[in-house]
């Protein structure tokens, strides 16, 4: 497999999975990998720098649920919302959380989605690498326009070493087979930091207005500073 560009290879969960008991089976399977490789950690590093007690957060694209489902644990007192364009999606994360945990979770296109107010902070995970790069500086201008106080993507690094070592863990783990095979190609879709400078350049966002930063294990982030 050549990395040294984006792959254009579609994922096969959102097309192919069969029926919505499926499509959860891979979206629990998902959660389990945000586990392993502490997908929601970075995410929750930059909260604890920018947020204080109460704060509204929007999850992008927030599948499962289960990042705002740590956001809560961390931030009891956060008005959390999550939007997601699969309707499988949404009644997947509505299945998996408590009510009491007290987070919205909405059917429809983010980007058409018109709050009453601007929440407070925008963040995604693992969705970034779904988009185009023109998809993406319409993304983070949309960010810059309707985040109240920042935003934060969470993607991963598209990098030999995870492309072939996930397949591993995954088989290891026994993860849904769309999980282990859209793995691997999510990895060859993913960005690397040079591919980031650029396109924050084409949507208008300075070095002093967002950094760009690598965590264990090949988590590549973007965010306000």
């Amino acid at each position: 497999m050549n990395l040294s560009r984006r792959s254009d290879t579609p994922e096969r969960m959102d097309t192919d999975c069969s029926d919505f008991a499926d499509y959860s089976r891979c979206l629990r399977d998902l959660s389990r990998v945000n586990v392993a490789t502490l997908t929601h950690r970075p995410m929750l590093s930059w909260l604890n720098t920018h947020a204080t007690s109460n704060f509204s957060v929007l999850d992008v694209a927030c599948g499962y649920g289960d990042g705002l489902r740590r956001i809560r644990r961390h931030f009891p007192n956060a008005h959390l919302t999550g939007i997601d364009l699969n309707p499988w999606a949404t009644r997947a994360a509505i299945a998996a959380t408590d009510p009491a945990a007290n987070i919205q979770f909405i059917n429809g296109d983010a980007f058409a989605y018109k709050p009453t107010q601007k929440f407070d902070f925008i963040v995604s995970s693992q969705f970034a690498h779904h988009l185009t790069n023109e998809q993406i500086v319409n993304f983070l201008r949309w960010q810059q326009g309707n985040a109240g106080k920042g935003w934060f993507i969470s993607d991963i690094h598209r990098h030999a070493l995870a492309y072939y070592g996930f397949p591993i863990l995954a088989r290891t783990a026994l993860w849904h087979r769309y999980v282990r095979e859209d793995g691997q190609i999510s990895v060859s879709r993913a960005f690397r930091r040079t591919e980031w400078e650029v396109l924050l350049r084409q949507a208008g966002i300075s070095d002093d207005r967002a950094f760009i930063a690598w965590y264990i294990p090949f988590r590549l982030c973007v965010g306000t500073r």
